[in-house]
């Protein structure tokens, strides 16, 4: 049997293409284009009945190595602690203050976009230093 190298991961969200957004910007990933005969996803979507509105929105790493998210509309809101998160791996390789200055940089830049920053979590005998924040729909994720 063979190994599955490819896989995507999905998201529960309520405003799926605002989401898919952050996340591109977060990571570098791009849309891909709207549907022949519209010039945006917005033009798109606007065409659509109020009940056929966009339910999904993906994103993909423009180098195809990363998986793809898929971002789905879901009726309930966020209630506890998400049993998955994403590490989003800005100090690979760095430590200390080197590390410390990497991850309040990206974390700035995301806090701009709408991130939170919720806890700084200091390096020990461990592990290096990481920091958790939550994105816009407040998802937890880190900056390792």
């Amino acid at each position: 049997m063979s190994a599955i190298k490819k896989f995507q991961v999905t998201f529960d969200c309520a405003d799926p293409q605002r989401v898919a957004r952050f996340w591109c910007e977060v990571l570098g990933y791009v849309v891909p284009p709207p549907p022949e005969g519209f010039a945006t996803w917005d033009d798109y979507d606007r065409s659509l009945p109020p009940e056929g509105r966009i339910q999904y929105f993906a994103c993909s790493d423009p180098s195809g190595v990363g998986p793809r998210l898929l971002f789905q509309r879901v009726p309930e809101g966020k209630v506890v602690k998400n049993r998955l998160h994403l590490d989003v791996r800005v100090g690979t390789g760095l430590v200390g203050e080197e590390r410390l200055a990497t991850l309040e940089a990206e974390c700035a830049r995301l806090v701009a976009l709408g991130a939170v920053r919720v806890r700084l979590m200091l390096a020990d005998d461990q592990n290096e230093s990481c920091m958790v924040m939550q994105d816009i729909e407040g998802n937890e994720f880190c900056l390792d």
